[in-house]
Parts: C-alpha cells; sequence; structure tokens
C-alpha cells in the first residue's frame, strides 16, 4: 500500500518533518531500504543516517537536531518502535475480508457465528460454542464443545482447542497450538501402577494474548489454567495444569511451567526456563535464560542460573568458577605440601595401655 508522507504521519498520529509529499512504498529494514522506504533509525542506527538510501526515518522524538530539519525527512515518535510496528500494519497488512463459512466446514447445529466472522474449510466446531465478531477461523482448526471465543480473535491453521475453553478477543493462537489438553496428573495406587487424576477443570485465555506456534496449554485439574490479558507466549512454549500467567507478561520459547506455578505481571521468561512445581515468580521480574526455577522469587529482581539466584550471585559465582580449573593443580600441589608438613609437626601420639579389669 502507498501512502505519501503526510498523510502517513497523520495516520499514526506523528508529526512530518520534511516534504509531506514523498510517496512511500513500504517499510524496509536500514541496511536495505530503498529511496520509496520507511526505516527505524534509533540506537546506533540514529548517527548514520547519511549511510542509508531510505526516504524517511522514524526516530525518537527527542533526538532530532536543527541541522537534520532539511537534510532528512523524519518521523519524531515518543515511542519509535511502536510506530515503527503501527507503520509495518498500515503498509504491509492487508484489510481483513470477511469471507463466511467454508462448504467444507463442520459446524454442530447450535454454533453461533458472529458477524463478519470466517471459518475455513475442513475446520471443526462442536456443539454450544459461540464466536464472536470478525474472529478467523483457518483451515484445519478443530474447536470443541462449549467453546467460547471473543471478538476479532484470529486461530491459524491446525489449532486445537478443547472443550469448555474460553479465548478472548483480539487474541492470535498460531499454527498447531492446543489448547485444554489434559494435565499431566498421576497417583500411584498400592501395586505402584498410574492411575490417572482427571483433568476437569478450563483453560481461560484473557484478551488480546498471543501464542505461538505449538505451544500448549494444559486444563487445569480443577478450577481453571489462566492466561493474563496482553500477555505474550513465544513457540514451543508448555504451560502445565493450574498455571496463572498474570498481565502483560513474556514467555519466550521452550519455556516450561510445572502445574500449578504462578507467574506476576510483566515478567520475562527468557528462552528454556524451567519451572519447578508450586513455585511463585513476583511481578516485575525478569528470569534469564535456562535458569530452573527451583524456588519462589520476589518480583523486581533479575535471576539466573540453575539453581535459581539473582543475577548478581550468579555473575560472582560464575567469575570464581570460571578460575577454578586453571587453579586446581596448584590448589592440590599446595594442599599436599600443608598436609605434608602438618604430618611432620605432630608428636608422635603414644598408645594407652588398656587395663586390665582383673
Amino acid at each position: 500500500m502507498a501512502m505519501k508522507l503526510g498523510d502517513l504521519a497523520a495516520a499514526l498520529g506523528v508529526p512530518c518533518l520534511g516534504n509531506p509529499d514523498r510517496l512511500i512504498l513500504g517499510v524496509a529494514e536500514f541496511e536495505t531500504a530503498s529511496p520509496t522506504h520507511l526505516t527505524l533509525a534509533i540506537g546506533t542506527r540514529r548517527k548514520q543516517l547519511a549511510s542509508s538510501r531510505a526516504a524517511a526515518f522514524i526516530v525518537a522524538a527527542d533526538t532530532v537536531t536543527d541541522a537534520e530539519l532539511t537534510r532528512y525527512d523524519l518521523l519524531p515518535a515518543d515511542y519509535p518502535k511502536v510506530t515503527f510496528a503501527k507503520a509495518i500494519e498500515l503498509l504491509h497488512v492487508p484489510p481483513r475480508q470477511a469471507l463466511g463459512i467454508a462448504p467444507e466446514a463442520l459446524l454442530a447445529p447450535d454454533v453461533v457465528i458472529g458477524e463478519g466472522s470466517t471459518v475455513g474449510p475442513r475446520a471443526v466446531i462442536g456443539a454450544g460454542s459461540r464466536l464472536g465478531a470478525r474472529v478467523t477461523i483457518h483451515p484445519g482448526v478443530v474447536i470443541g464443545c462449549r467453546v467460547e471465543i471473543g471478538d476479532d480473535t484470529t486461530i491459524f491453521p491446525n489449532v486445537t482447542v478443547y472443550d469448555d475453553a474460553r479465548i478472548g478477543a483480539r487474541c492470535i493462537l498460531h499454527a498447531g497450538v492446543v489448547i485444554g489438553a489434559d494435565g499431566y496428573g498421576y497417583a500411584r495406587d498400592a501395586t505402584g501402577a498410574h492411575v490417572k487424576i482427571p483433568q476437569v477443570g478450563t483453560v481461560i485465555i484473557e484478551d488480546d494474548v498471543e501464542i505461538g506456534a505449538n505451544s500448549t496449554i494444559d486444563r487445569a485439574t480443577l478450577g481453571e489454567t489462566r492466561i493474563g490479558r496482553g500477555t505474550k507466549i513465544d513457540n514451543l512454549v508448555h504451560i502445565a495444569h493450574n498455571c496463572v500467567i498474570g498481565e502483560e507478561s513474556l514467555l519466550a520459547a521452550l519455556v516450561g511451567l510445572s502445574g500449578g506455578v504462578k507467574v506476576g505481571r510483566r515478567v520475562t521468561l527468557a528462552g528454556q526456563v524451567g519451572a519447578n512445581p508450586q513455585v511463585e515468580i513476583g511481578d516485575g521480574a525478569i528470569i534469564a535464560g535456562k535458569a530452573g526455577i527451583t524456588k519462589s522469587v520476589a518480583g523486581g529482581e533479575t535471576y539466573a542460573g540453575v539453581p535459581i539466584t539473582t543475577l548478581r550471585e550468579w555473575k560472582r559465582e560464575r567469575i570464581y568458577a570460571a578460575r577454578i580449573p586453571y587453579r586446581l593443580p596448584d590448589i592440590e600441589t599446595r594442599l599436599a605440601a600443608v598436609e605434608a608438613r602438618l604430618d611432620a609437626s605432630q608428636p608422635m601420639q603414644l598408645r594407652q595401655p588398656v587395663e586390665s579389669e582383673d
């Protein structure tokens, strides 16, 4: 979609510094942008405008200099990354089209479909389920019975949503996601055999949640597994039964949460983080990649390591541990010498005679 720079600035809600009639055909990376592209210039790129061929630049509003006002076409923004994201959507994302219900879709007779929704070929929707307005169900999606899906939610191909799950408005579920499979609950009987604990709870996904490809969220044993509003979940993440994830948290790829984990608001879990059952993670905590959360941790702190500790302590331990392999031979030699001197300095211990009871 082509737009004049002035019109684009108005749509983005930012000033246009430069030629408002310059035609913008799309958004591109800083290094590869052409004279018809808009790009983002923050961080180190902020001082490299002259090296780019881009037509215009989104920059931080508080960094514009007087010299640049006549040299470059700029869109200054208080939140440049957010403005950049909106520009991509305006220029590259085609408007949504409601396609209705495909003839090949299989819907129970009492399914309710909101206005402007799309249900693709070979999608299956079970009895008692309700879809809001402008919902998009791609081909091959299977939605169980009594499922509720909010307005403007998009579900990509081959997603499975089990019975009784609830998905909020403006959510995005990428291909292969599974919502509401049984939690991993078993007990041993007298013979040592595994007895399945029925998983009869549900999953509730609040508004504005995005779930990456092939991620899984298990239903609760009893009660609910809940994903808070605005939380973003990456690909290949596993969230077990009865977990509660707070609002606007971030879970990167390969995170695995055991049953009953409670994650606060605006928590960041980096790649491959794992958590033991029932631990709690406080609001605003940041957990570094591959960390093992073996105990509950307070909010507002950054953590790392296995077992988990504060990032400051982890760095101190790693610095010390990195030095040990080079010092071990020296430590062993010195210890042997100290032991030898101690042995030599000890007086001979004379054995005391044992008194006879006779």
